[in-house]
């Protein structure tokens, strides 16, 4: 129970990887806030630890007001997983500029939200762990995710220059940048690419399999692993790094 007394803000935390996060803090000892749109997934996850807080990261009133709520109720915020986001390809040349914003407000905006104000409270501590949830498509192109892609190199360059500022500090930051997860994401994404490509659904879900470099979907936990290897004792010195959760090299 090392990170007990720890308060841990985790965005989209009702699902999925977040969720998966979420759980393995709460089981470490930690008070967690999980936060989302859905205030249903957010009832469904709580108990054991696990508190939920209705949130959109594109809001920044909303960031602003649900995070300092937090701090009043469960003490300043020292672990933030930046995790909130949306995935979905589309093609360049038929991307208008709604999809585009909506990308970068969810993605790059909602981290970039969340991680200032989960630091208004963090900087006054002697201890403190930021985490964004990224993906390969942060460290590559992605094809026909152009906006996706971007939106996810911003997140690593958000953590790097952060990880630069906070040098020396007691406060670290790291990306994490898994390649395709068992969510709802890719169960949505099965659907989309069936309709893009042509596909059947096996295929279209087979096609991301593959892309995996060991040829099955990463389970969610695998990710909250390494999410718990960051913020657990002699893990110090890593920062500012993206760390790929793939399967082998990309």
């Amino acid at each position: 129970m090392e990170l007990e007394g720890k308060h841990a803000l985790v965005t989209g935390g009702g699902s999925g990887i977040g969720l998966a996060i979420a759980r393995a803090l709460a089981a470490r000892g930690a008070a967690v806030t999980i936060t989302g749109r859905r205030q249903a997934a957010l009832d469904a996850a709580a108990g054991d630890g696990i508190v939920g807080m209705s949130m959109d990261v594109r809001d920044e009133a909303q960031v602003v007001e649900t995070t300092a709520a937090a701090v009043e109720a469960r003490g300043p915020i020292r672990i933030c997983v930046a995790n909130a986001g949306i995935a979905e390809g589309r093609a360049l040349h038929k991307t208008d500029l709604d999809f585009w914003r909506d990308m970068m407000a969810t993605n790059l905006d909602g981290a970039f939200l969340t991680i200032r104000e989960a630091l208004q409270s963090m900087r006054e501590t002697d201890w403190g762990r930021v985490i964004a949830v990224s993906s390969v498509a942060g460290l590559r192109g992605l094809p026909g995710a152009a906006c996706y892609t971007a939106s996810k190199h911003g997140m690593v360059g958000l953590i790097r220059a952060l990880s630069e500022d906070y040098i020396g500090k007691p406060i670290t930051f790291n990306a994490l940048c898994p390649a395709y997860v068992d969510t709802d994401i890719v169960t949505r994404n099965t659907t989309s690419i069936s309709a893009r490509a042509g596909v059947s659904a096996d295929k279209a879900r087979a096609m991301m399999v593959s892309a995996n470099r060991h040829n099955r979907l990463i389970a969610p936990e695998e990710v909250a692993a390494a999410a718990l290897w960051l913020v657990s004792d002699g893990s110090e010195s890593v920062n500012g790094q993206a760390i790929e959760i793939a399967g082998g090299q990309m």
